[in-house]
């Protein structure tokens, strides 16, 4: 690690869907503070769901504020500050620098129908061809592509499409500017690490490419703290920062995704299920026939993350524990989720392996990785009079486990190694299944902030703190991994035989999911 001055501190903001973060580390690593302030966003009908991008700067610097209070001497410490924040979506500015409208969030659905119609026809395969990843409303292409449609007035003011980092960059820096990453699966092409004409066009907003803004690699480029940004957030004028990868990868950085060594995972359990892979090189990206899943440039040269998500991850925990709370308060017993989670692991691990089959589609908008379908629903299989609660519960964890398997297997093959993090990580049971599902060692991340601690790790590079990612991994990542856990041998081998009647039977549940649905809706034809 370089010598240090009195600049001793990098600053990660994490800007989220509903909290937005700042986190104050040493070059070494080491967290000194952080403030977590909470945003808002707004629904409406039709699929809206919109952020007031005006209070989203301002909760920033709120925060800014606040970490210098948290952290001693902080305007004269900060070497670097680095930003990543929520992906997707879509934030529009005009030639003044200011809003033309609320920013369109990932959960923005609107666009929908318009994927679907994509997705169905024959643009898609070349579409994903280019950008390596399946489109969907989330994103920006799509969304711009709704605007035109329908609110052109809104576009026609607009000179300039930014993600939320984006944005909170520009205000930072003056720089208008998107990263690799997000240029990659809103519109571009991932070989070439950027916007793209041609998906574009496959996309219909062949005549939008004008709102893109320049692509600016954080990983070898910052820009200075402006005057304007340095007075409002108290910080100094000139500091460089530093634009992050999307947040996603931020946080596959923090938990351990960059190793040297081969075939590394990082799977995220929360809400949702996110599971990614290191991959050396553009040749090496696994495309898969159902067109789903990202594609991303990883912030060291050369490198990309491919990543799949399923919709629900602890829902379907938080859905098991519910039912047993719904029939302890009818015989007039109150229990919180936290209480039943505290004797969950004992549960789950007392139970037989294997002994059901469950699908872990439990949420409302159906399943997106590895496969999409809107109308997907959870469902247990093998059930016998014989079973209680603690193999439901289990047959739920090895259901994510084998989500896991699903989703890893759809960007080639199973890892080696995998580093887990998210709420979900601190379960021992989940951790034990998970590993003999995949048949890999598992090891679990404990930073708190990975997505904050990896837009700081770029920017620690950057700045010349390190001289390689490698080198700062090994400072900021490794004291936080637990010791490789192996595979149970025996359970590896039940799972691997299980996996199988897992496919088949998602495979062959689309036409009942599709009958269920239409009654659901009241339709008659089923």
């Amino acid at each position: 690690m370089a010598a240090s001055s009195s600049r001793d501190v990098i600053i990660g903001i994490d800007a989220g869907t509903s909290v937005i973060k700042a986190v104050a580390f040493t070059l070494a690593g080491q967290q000194l503070g952080d403030v977590a302030l909470p945003n808002a966003y707004s629904t409406a009908a039709g699929g809206h769901v919109e952020q007031d991008m005006a209070r989203t700067w301002t909760d920033t610097v709120a925060a800014l504020r606040g970490l210098a209070n948290a952290v001693p001497d902080l305007a004269a410490r900060v070497a670097a500050i680095a930003v990543t924040g929520q992906g997707d979506g879509t934030w529009l500015i005009d030639d003044d620098g200011r809003p033309v409208a609320p920013a369109l969030l990932w959960l923005d659905s609107r666009s929908g129908r318009l994927v679907e119609e994509i997705r169905a026809g024959e643009r898609n395969a070349p579409l994903y061809r280019r950008t390596g990843s399946g489109l969907s409303a989330c994103q920006q292409g799509p969304q711009l592509a709704w605007l035109q449609a329908h609110v052109p007035d809104t576009i026609a003011r607009a000179s300039t499409a930014f993600h939320c980092k984006d944005w909170l960059y520009f205000l930072l820096t003056g720089e208008r500017a998107t990263d690799p990453s997000e240029a990659t699966f809103s519109c571009g092409d991932f070989r070439k690490r950027g916007f793209d004409a041609e998906s574009a066009r496959l996309i219909g907003i062949a005549d939008l490419t004008r709102l893109f803004p320049q692509v600016v690699d954080g990983a070898a480029t910052t820009h200075p703290l402006s005057a304007a940004a340095a007075i409002e957030t108290g910080l100094t004028e000139g500091v460089p920062v530093c634009l992050g990868y999307v947040d996603v990868i931020c946080n596959a950085l923090g938990a351990g995704l960059y190793d040297p060594a081969p075939d590394v995972g990082c799977t995220i359990i929360g809400s949702t299920g996110m599971h990614m892979r290191l991959v050396p090189g553009a040749d090496a990206v696994t495309l898969n026939g159902e067109a789903t899943g990202y594609t991303m440039p990883f912030p060291v040269p050369g490198h990309y993350a491919q990543m799949q998500s399923n919709m629900a991850a602890t829902l379907n925990i938080d859905w098991m524990l519910d039912l047993a709370r719904d029939v302890l308060a009818a015989e007039g017993v109150t229990r919180s989720r936290a209480d039943l989670i505290r004797r969950l692991d004992d549960q789950v691990l007392q139970a037989r392996p294997g002994e059901v089959l469950f699908h872990p589609f439990i949420s409302d908008a159906g399943e997106r990785g590895p496969f999409v379908s809107h109308e997907a629903s959870a469902q247990f299989f093998g059930l016998r009079s014989r079973h209680r609660f603690g193999d439901l519960l289990r047959g739920v964890m090895e259901g994510l486990a084998f989500a896991a398997r699903d989703c890893y297997a759809a960007m080639g093959s199973l890892p080696r190694d995998v580093r887990i993090t998210g709420g979900a990580s601190r379960s021992r049971a989940l951790g034990t299944i998970l590993g003999a599902a995949l048949d890999c060692n598992v090891r679990i991340c404990s930073r708190g902030e990975a997505g904050a601690a990896g837009v700081a790790m770029i920017a620690a590079v950057t700045i010349d703190a390190y001289p390689d990612m490698t080198a700062c991994a090994e400072h900021w990542v490794s004291p936080h991994l637990s010791a490789p856990q192996p595979p149970d041998a025996a359970l590896a081998k039940r799972y691997a035989a299980m996996f199988p009647a897992y496919l088949d039977a998602r495979l062959a549940s689309r036409p009942v999911w599709t009958q269920l649905a239409a009654l659901r809706a009241g339709g008659d034809h089923v």
